[in-house]
């Protein structure tokens, strides 16, 4: 089955470095989508699905939070899962994360290795 992802930072270079991991992860992706911040990401869910997102927190226009909270009210978008990627790994955040609606987290600076195993359970 054909496989998605969308990187959502505001960071060129990040999402550069982003897509590099993923591809060292080894897993396939038919498509790797980019969006600067979560307002660009919502617009582009419009155009067309993807499975799994990768979202940065702290973003311009539109943050990680105010995007899932806006993702999340959408049915078409239910199964689509959202990685929240932080800097910060303190319990509060993390508690946030959890109780957010997001289906997963992740702290950057991170490997192939911890990507992988966070994203293996969504495409398999």
């Amino acid at each position: 089955m054909a496989k998605s992802i969308m990187i959502v930072d505001d960071s060129a270079a990040i999402r550069k470095i982003t897509k590099r991991i993923i591809d060292r992860t080894e897993i396939q992706f038919d498509e790797i989508h980019e969006a600067d911040n979560g307002r660009d990401a919502f617009e582009k869910l419009g155009l067309f699905y993807v499975d799994i997102i990768l979202c940065d927190i702290n973003m311009p226009e539109m943050n990680g939070w105010e995007f899932l909270k806006k993702v999340r009210e959408l049915p078409a978008c239910g199964n689509i899962k959202i990685i929240m990627v932080s800097t910060d790994n303190t319990n509060d955040i993390i508690d946030k994360i959890r109780s957010s609606g997001a289906d997963n987290h992740i702290t950057m600076p991170f490997t192939p290795e911890k990507l992988k195993k966070i994203l293996i359970s969504y495409v398999t």
